[in-house]
């Protein structure tokens, strides 16, 4: 997220405080309805205009409904890419129209994820059923110094859950959160080895790779912070983890960045306990406040964008004419989203 503040905003020493505790008792659950409003008047009227917002469904660990979409414009619909089949909503503005506005809400309850009893025994797999998710990106190679670097971490690890752990550990002690980072980063793994500082997408940006040229089967979450207060402004609390796929149990939830984050929001070392708490509790867990927006990278998205391919699908995606707007602006944008505890 790229306001990069208040830790407390997802409750997470709340939660630490009771389930690292208690882990027997029952998950969190929160609720509310996130609004996302788009002003696109301000922009040139002689180009057409197209936006595209990442659209969140239903799954085992959330649940969305609620859905309302309004504005003036003269077409929309719900696509899906045809790699990863991540939704949108899509909106289109014809060139020459004075006001483009669109609104789009929705309510989630979302639910605490602990994925911790894991089988005595892993299961059988193919990866070539996994292929999707063991393959490089753009700017995450599994090749080369990534590879080097992902072979040295799981050295004497032979299961895919060794491996994970070893690089989920690994990453929580050689990464860090650089607030100086725009937005949450672009992720560029090469980059990032070389200075391992940045916020939620470059940190697991490196997980991913690394765990993937493990031959770990892995993949990115992006998604949006939660408020807790009756009502706030969650423009830029956009939030990435991550997931791999643990053979004949399923996939796994990790979140390095926010042991990171939480590091450097309350001063901690790695050898402090709280420390140590934290990267417990990310391991197979993350907190109820956060919804799932999209998966996926490198991107083309539906209708297809102007440019090259997207590098993820968490912000709004605008073009006016041939310019495609700055999604880490939401004044210039512009756009705000808001969050309504229910």
């Amino acid at each position: 997220m790229f306001l990069g503040k208040k830790l407390a905003v997802f409750g997470i020493a709340l939660l630490l405080a009771g389930i690292c505790s208690a882990p027997a008792q029952a998950a969190a659950v929160h609720s509310g309805v996130t609004t996302v409003s788009v002003d696109l008047s301000g922009h040139n009227p002689a180009g057409e205009a197209e936006l595209w917002l990442p659209y969140p469904v239903s799954d085992n660990d959330q649940t969305i409904t609620d859905i309302k979409v309004s504005g003036d414009f003269a077409a929309s619909a719900v696509y899906t890419d045809k790699t990863y089949s991540t939704p949108m909503l899509y909106a289109r503005w014809n060139q020459g129209a004075a006001s483009r506005k669109l609104v789009f809400s929705f309510k989630t309850e979302r639910k605490e994820v602990i994925r911790r009893d894991f089988p005595a025994k892993e299961a059988a797999w193919d990866r070539a059923d996994f292929a999707q998710y063991l393959a490089p990106s753009s700017i995450g190679p599994t090749d080369g110094e990534v590879g080097r670097l992902a072979k040295s971490i799981t050295a004497g690890k032979t299961t895919v859950l060794e491996k994970a752990k070893a690089i989920y550990d690994w990453t929580c002690e050689n990464t860090y959160r650089d607030p100086a980072t725009r937005g949450c980063g672009a992720g560029d793994v090469c980059a990032l080895l070389a200075k391992p500082g940045g916020k939620c997408v470059d940190i697991h940006s490196v997980f991913i790779a690394l765990a993937r040229a493990a031959g770990v089967p892995c993949r990115e979450v992006f998604g949006l912070r939660l408020g807790k207060k009756d009502k706030e402004d969650v423009t830029g609390w956009q939030h990435c983890w991550a997931e791999f796929y643990l053979p004949g149990y399923g996939w796994v939830p990790v979140d390095a960045a926010d042991v990171r984050k939480a590091m450097l929001t309350e001063n901690l070392k790695l050898q402090d306990q709280k420390t140590i708490d934290y990267r417990a509790y990310f391991w197979g867990g993350i907190d109820p406040y956060r919804v799932k927006l999209s998966m996926g990278r490198d991107l083309t998205l539906n209708p297809p964008q102007p440019g090259p391919p997207v590098n993820y699908l968490m912000y709004p995606f605008a073009r006016i004419g041939d310019k495609v707007l700055d999604w880490l602006d939401p004044a210039g944008f512009k756009y705000t989203i808001t969050y309504t505890t229910k």
